[in-house]
C-alpha cells in the first residue's frame, strides 16, 4: 500500500562549530566571556512530515537515525523518554494540537566530539518546529531557545556559543556582555583567506565520546570559588579575540599561535582537559609543522581536536595518515566551512 502523502513537509539544516577559542568563558559562572568559532559541514539535519491529527498517543513520533530507534513522544515533562533533549525541544515549541508529525533526525558528525552536536540538532528541530506555527524565530531567538531547552528543561551545564555558532553559521566572535547576553559579529575575510583556511584545518576524531562530566564539575566548582575574573578565564578571553585579529589579518602563523593558546588555557584550568588522546596527536602534529591546535569544546578524554595546518599540503596529507596509523580509533573527519547558519524549508503537498 502507498504510505500517506503529507500534507508538507519541513526541512531543516544547521552546522556544527569547531576551533572555539574562549570557550569556559560563555557560561553562567564566567558571568562574561569572549568566544571565537568556526561553523562547519556535516550539518545536522532534521526532517518533518506533517499530516492531518491523530491520536494523542502517537501525534508524534521521534525518529533519531542514528541511533535506529523510532518511537512515539508520550512525555510533555520530565521524566523523559530515550532522547530526552529532542523530546524537552519539541514540548518547549509547543507543536500545534491538530498535526501528526514523524519528525526524523540525522547527523554525519561523531556523537559526543565536543564540536556542538547537540546543539547543532537542537536549533535544527526548533528552526523546523517554528515552521509549522505563525511568525518566525531569528537566528538569535532559536539560538537562545535551543540553549534554554538544555538549561531551562534539563537543568545542564551550557554555554551559548555552541548554539549561536550552529544558527548563525561562518566564522564569529561571540561576545558575551553578562550571561546569557551576547552579540555575535561575523569575522569577514576574502575568499583566497577562506578558501586557505579550509584547506589548512584538520577535524581528528580521537575515538571516543567525552567521559567528563564529573572533570567539568570539579573545573566548575573552582571556577565558581575564583569567580568572573579568574586569570585562566582572562587567558581564554584573550585567546578569542587573538583569533579573530589572526584571522582578519590573514596572518595564519598567528591564529596557530592563538588556538596553542587556548589550549593551554584549558589544561591549566585543570591538566585532565586535553586528554592523552589529545596530547599524542597534538606530538604528532607539531612533528609534522602543524601550527596550531585546539582541543574542541569544553575538554577532557575523548571528542576531538582542531588542526591548522601550514602551506604545505604534502605535509598535511602525511600528518592525517600518520594519525590515523597511529591508532585505530583515530580518524579524520571532512569538514567545510559553512557559509550558512540555521536553514529552514517547506513544501506544501496540500493548501
Amino acid at each position: 500500500m502507498k504510505p500517506e502523502r503529507p500534507l508538507a513537509v519541513v526541512n531543516s539544516v544547521a552546522p556544527i562549530r569547531i576551533c572555539d577559542n574562549g570557550c569556559w568563558t560563555d557560561t553562567w559562572f564566567a558571568g562574561h566571556g569572549q568566544v571565537f568559532n568556526i561553523a562547519v559541514y556535516p550539518y545536522a539535519e532534521v526532517q518533518i512530515a506533517v499530516r492531518r491529527g491523530g491520536e494523542a498517543a502517537d501525534r508524534v513520533v521521534l525518529h533519531p537515525e542514528n541511533f535506529g530507534d523510532a518511537y512515539p513522544v508520550r512525555h510533555h515533562a520530565a521524566p523523559w523518554g530515550p532522547h530526552p533533549l529532542l523530546e524537552a525541544a519539541l514540548a518547549y515549541m509547543k507543536v500545534p494540537g491538530d498535526l501528526r508529525l514523524e519528525v526524523t533526525i540525522h547527523s554525519e558528525a561523531p556523537a559526543g566530539a565536543g564540536t556542538g552536536t547537540s546543539a547543532a540538532v537542537t536549533v535544527a528541530l526548533v528552526g523546523a518546529l517554528d515552521a509549522l506555527t505563525p511568525g518566525r524565530l531569528t537566528a538569535h531567538e532559536a539560538a537562545a531557545a535551543a540553549q534554554r531547552v538544555e538549561t531551562e528543561m534539563l537543568h545542564r551545564q551550557c554555554g551559548i556559543q555552541d548554539q549561536l555558532a550552529s544558527a548563525y553559521g561562518g566564522i564569529n566572535y561571540i561576545e558575551m556582555f553578562a550571561y546569557p547576553h551576547a552579540s555575535v559579529s561575523p569575522v569577514l575575510v576574502p575568499d583566497p583567506v577562506w578558501w586557505e583556511l579550509e584547506r589548512r584545518l584538520v577535524l581528528v576524531y580521537l575515538g571516543r565520546s567525552h567521559d567528563s562530566s564529573a572533570l567539568h564539575e570539579t573545573v566548575i566548582r573552582s571556577l565558581e570559588d575564583t569567580g568572573p575574573d579568574s586569570p585562566a578565564l582572562a587567558a581564554l578571553r584573550r585567546s578569542a579575540a587573538d583569533a579573530r585579529d589572526a584571522l582578519s589579518a590573514g596572518d595564519f602563523e598567528a591564529l596557530g599561535r592563538a588556538m596553542r593558546a587556548a589550549t593551554e588555557g584549558q589544561g591549566r584550568l585543570h591538566p585532565a582537559l586535553v586528554g592523552t588522546e589529545a596530547r599524542r596527536v597534538i606530538e604528532i602534529a607539531r612533528e609534522h609543522g602543524a601550527l596550531g591546535w585546539k582541543v574542541n569544546g569544553a575538554g577532557g578524554e575523548g571528542g576531538s581536536l582542531t588542526l591548522l595546518c601550514d602551506e604545505d599540503a604534502s605535509r598535511q596529507r602525511a600528518l592525517v595518515r600518520e594519525v590515523e596509523r597511529d591508532s585505530p580509533a583515530f580518524r579524520r573527519v571532512p569538514v567545510r566551512l559553512s557559509r550558512h547558519g540555521l536553514r529552514v524549508w517547506r513544501q506544501d503537498f496540500e493548501g
